[in-house]
């Protein structure tokens, strides 16, 4: 009596936050939940080396499963910083937690001025960047946030506000990675 033997196949997971879709190798689908998936966006943001890491979770709805992949992890790559930062600017970094509507992340922006600052107006830029940026996430929700960045719709009005006290040639966000999550289910 032969045996039947199980065969591993391919299964799409979507990455609705880069309207991209993914395949896995499993044998099911259920085989899938909790596993994680790093996606290299260089490209698909113009030449911005980005990485995001996504946890994959099975979804059921009736009779049909699917595979969806949220975004845990962003983080912009050694490479694309060390090409942005130039003779003769200073750079600016900071690390915090910050909360959101659903949860905690860690948050690191990553700025550079256009010419060599004293450390009063570093620490003055560092102070504003961290304050603008815990108001402007404690009415957002996670998911918003990674579409936020991914679309620059933080950075973008962040670099303006810190504008006033020293001009950037750059502001980003260097990494954001969710902590903590709060379930409402």
């Amino acid at each position: 009596m032969a045996q039947i033997k199980k065969k591993k196949k391919f299964i799409d997971v979507e990455m609705p936050s880069i309207n991209k879709k993914s395949q896995l190798f499993a044998y099911t689908i259920e085989e899938l939940e909790g596993r994680h998936i790093k996606y290299d966006l260089t490209r698909i943001l113009k030449g911005k080396g980005m990485e995001i890491n996504f946890k994959v979770s099975v979804v059921k709805d009736g009779d049909h499963q699917s595979a969806i992949a949220t975004p845990t992890k962003l983080k912009l790559m050694p490479f694309y910083l060390r090409r942005m930062v130039r003779k003769g600017t200073n750079y600016v970094e900071d690390s915090f937690v910050a909360k959101c509507k659903d949860g905690d992340v860690i948050i690191k922006p990553f700025l550079i001025t256009r010419r060599k600052v004293s450390r009063a107006v570093r620490k003055a830029i560092r102070n504003m960047a961290k304050e603008e940026l815990t108001n402007e996430l404690k009415d957002k929700e996670i998911n918003e946030l990674f579409d936020d960045i991914l679309r620059n719709k933080i950075q973008k009005p962040l670099s303006l506000k810190l504008k006033k006290i020293y001009p950037l040639s750059l502001c980003e966000i260097r990494v954001l990675e969710i902590v903590k999550q709060n379930n409402k289910s």
